[in-house]
């Protein structure tokens, strides 16, 4: 996989992400299923990208690794990811894999279901150890990863080598995202979360995505048990329940925001955007987690994902309405 690594960063990044990207294809039609949608919009994808674009939205300085096939739709997903304000030379060009494409079907408020075409394999699993600019994870300020990079070689190596170099620093993140897609099994996918999570400080998650990292799907439980592996800093997704952010010495639940619901699939990624730039500004947990609840509800009331994501200025309106509604636990 080739990369354009001829101008690096000596300044290093805000925040850098590794993961998926790719081309998301929505209909424009929602309420009915894909075989009866006419019309379609293309987006630029991927849980990782989403994030690294979330967070340039906010003002940090983002790159992206990943891979695109050498076509159209690869050509595409660099070019958008530079127009959205992510540094895309991290992203290399697999000759031998296409770029992936994503399909969804929307029936709001809560059943978003997802269509991956990635086989045989997506190039963004095919980034290799030796692909990494180990500086660029060493130096940024904060380092993304999600659980989706740990279901396939060569990827889950790259994964850990970058950990390696990263040596757990702060604000190293996982994304507890399991597509269990992805994985042969739950059982392998919890064997590798659990590798993970000995080297990263911060793991940000559902309930669901709780149970495969740890066993635990009740939130407080959960996010002990994410502590006692060593992360810093546990956030539990809880639905209408609100999100809870625990520490050793501090645990807060911010509750949802209430928004008309168009597609709520880029709203964890808007979250996550979010919770980058919080970290990063060193906020308080509960405006970490009430602005990062605004983030993800603003995006879940928009059709698509990445260009819906929203500005510093929305977030704040949003996050300061609730600004009295968290709870210390």
């Amino acid at each position: 996989m080739t990369t354009n690594q001829t101008q690096p960063n000596r300044n290093g990044l805000d925040v850098l992400a590794i993961g998926r990207c790719g081309v998301d294809i929505y209909p424009l039609q929602t309420g009915v299923g894909l075989e009866h949608v006419e019309t379609f919009g293309k987006f630029l994808g991927g849980s990782a990208a989403n994030v690294a674009v979330a967070a340039a939205r906010l003002g940090c300085r983002s790159a992206l690794i990943s891979g695109v096939g050498n076509d159209p739709f690869g050509r595409y997903v660099r070019s958008a990811l530079t127009d959205l304000g992510v540094d895309n030379r991290y992203v290399g060009i697999d000759t031998d894999h296409p770029t992936p494409v994503t399909f969804c079907e929307i029936f709001p408020p809560d059943d978003f279901p997802l269509y991956f075409y990635r086989k045989p394999a997506a190039p963004d699993l095919q980034v290799k150890p030796a692909d990494l600019d180990l500086d660029a994870i060493r130096d940024a300020k904060l380092y993304w990863s999600t659980v989706t990079g740990l279901s396939e070689e060569p990827s889950r190596s790259a994964h850990f080598a970058a950990w390696e170099a990263r040596g757990r620093r702060s604000h190293t993140v996982l994304d507890l995202d399991y597509r269990p897609m992805f994985w042969s099994s739950p059982a392998d996918a919890t064997a590798q979360v659990q590798r993970a999570l000995q080297h990263v400080t911060v793991a940000v998650g559902n309930r669901e995505e709780c149970e495969i990292a740890v066993g635990e799907t009740n939130a407080h439980k959960a996010a002990d048990a994410l502590l006692d592996l060593g992360v810093e800093l546990a956030i539990v997704k809880q639905g209408p329940k609100g999100v809870l952010g625990k520490t050793r010495s501090q645990s807060i639940t911010v509750p949802p925001n209430e928004v008309d619901v168009v597609n709520g699939l880029g709203a964890g990624d808007s979250f996550g955007g979010s919770l980058c730039h919080g970290l990063l500004a060193g906020w308080p947990l509960e405006k970490i987690l009430r602005y990062a609840n605004a983030a993800g509800a603003i995006v879940a009331s928009r059709l698509e994902c990445s260009t819906a994501m929203p500005t510093a200025d929305e977030v704040r309106e949003l996050a300061e309405s609730t600004a009295s509604e968290a709870v210390n636990v």
